[in-house]
């Protein structure tokens, strides 16, 4: 329609009264009323959302926020829309569209999106229960509330029931047949210069509105630029941007985490733990691998030496200086040694030490013969000078 304005998105419930005060012409207006509302908005499923509810002594609501995203749909479930019966329950409907209607479940956006939360109360009575307390705490959790009042509407109630400032929130006309009025008052409402809504601001991300005026912000991983229009992610890897253990991984404005070789992620996507790099396939020892936090260096059995590629082995010469412990002589065979004696020595029983052989040998005939001759020939010349010297 000519008259729909780019407005700003809400998430806007109307609440009607249909108590029997209402005559059925009068809530046929109303219906005209909301229709006519419907064509000045930008109605969408990423724009303006609309719900209407319906009451009196009960509370009806006839469709929440989730169900219509065009103007055509949404006017014929108006169009369709019945009265209810005798009494005036203003505070029990506030209610029952704060606890079912203002959810997530029924369409209603999440806070994040800062999407205005709108309630239009239409009645011509007097509220009959305490829709003070209610419509403070519906106030107090975000929502903005306007009061029309018609005919015999109680003005005081309407201004209790509304948001500051009251004389933008708080509307008044004699008679239902007039009530269609009041739609160009909320398309100037909904429809003030909004630079943002208009497409024409020149923001990268997003448009604040600010008054007549705008400022440009930027999505969640995203700083706004010098020129306080375009966006540059955030280095989220920085000092204390981030939860990473190990290594951050910078990723168009958000990050993951990675780890140094030899770790592995944890399912919590942030710590590391060291691998066991020993695991059969993970190394390439020869013989003996020795883990060592995320890495690993190889060894070699008892009797091998490591090689000086680090991964191999060969049989070590267990008779080099300071491998053994033989006193005299190493004798080197494959894996392990043996000790020996130099000639003129014998092995001890500990097969390390040694000590001096004891030799024997047979004394022949001719020998102790001279042996013999040779003591008595020191006992005569002993004899001979025991005479000599007795004289």
């Amino acid at each position: 329609a000519d008259t729909a304005c780019k407005n700003r998105p809400l998430d806007l419930v109307f609440i009607v009264d249909s108590s029997r005060s209402v005559r059925p012409e009068e809530f046929e207006k109303v219906k005209i009323f909301l229709s006519e509302m419907i064509d000045t908005l930008d109605v969408g499923e990423r724009t303006t959302r609309v719900a209407v509810m319906n009451y009196a002594s009960t509370v009806k609501v006839e469709f929440p926020l989730r169900t219509y995203f065009d103007k055509a749909s949404l006017k014929e479930a108006v169009s369709r829309i019945e009265p209810l019966s005798a009494g005036t329950m203003t505070g029990l409907a506030i209610q029952t569209a704060m606890d079912e209607v203002f959810t997530e479940e029924m369409g209603t956006r999440p806070a994040t999106f800062n999407i205005p939360r709108v309630v239009i109360v239409v009645t011509d009575g007097r509220p009959q229960d305490r829709v003070q307390d209610v419509a403070a705490s519906a106030r107090t959790a975000g929502i903005e509330i306007y009061a029309v009042g018609v005919d015999r509407a109680d003005m005081q109630s309407l201004r209790i029931m509304a948001s500051e400032p009251l004389d933008e929130h708080v509307f008044y006309v004699e008679t239902y047949g007039v009530i269609e009025k009041l739609t160009s008052r909320f398309r100037e409402t909904f429809c003030a210069v909004n630079v943002c809504a208009l497409g024409t601001h020149g923001c990268q991300h997003v448009c604040v509105s600010n008054g007549a005026s705008y400022l440009c912000d930027c999505y969640e991983g995203y700083t706004l630029n010098p020129d306080k229009r375009t966006c540059s992610a955030v280095d989220t890897c920085a000092p204390g941007r981030h939860e990473c253990d190990q290594i951050c991984v910078s990723n168009n404005g958000s990050y993951v985490c990675d780890c140094y070789e030899g770790y592995t992620l944890n399912p919590d996507k942030k710590t590391c733990s060291a691998m066991d790099m020993c695991a059969p396939g993970r190394h390439d020892c020869a013989q003996v691998c020795l883990s060592n936090d995320g890495s690993y260096s190889c060894g070699c059995y008892e009797g091998y030496t490591l090689n000086p590629d680090k991964k191999t082995c060969s049989a070590a010469d267990m008779c080099v200086l300071g491998r053994h412990d033989c006193e005299q002589v190493c004798v080197r065979h494959y894996l392990f040694y043996t000790c020996d004696c130099h000639q003129g020595y014998t092995l001890n029983p500990d097969r390390k030490t040694c000590s001096r052989a004891i030799t024997s040998s047979l004394v022949t005939t001719e020998e102790s013969c001279k042996c013999e001759a040779i003591v008595a020939l020191q006992d005569s010349v002993t004899s001979r000078l025991e005479a000599l010297s007795s004289k």
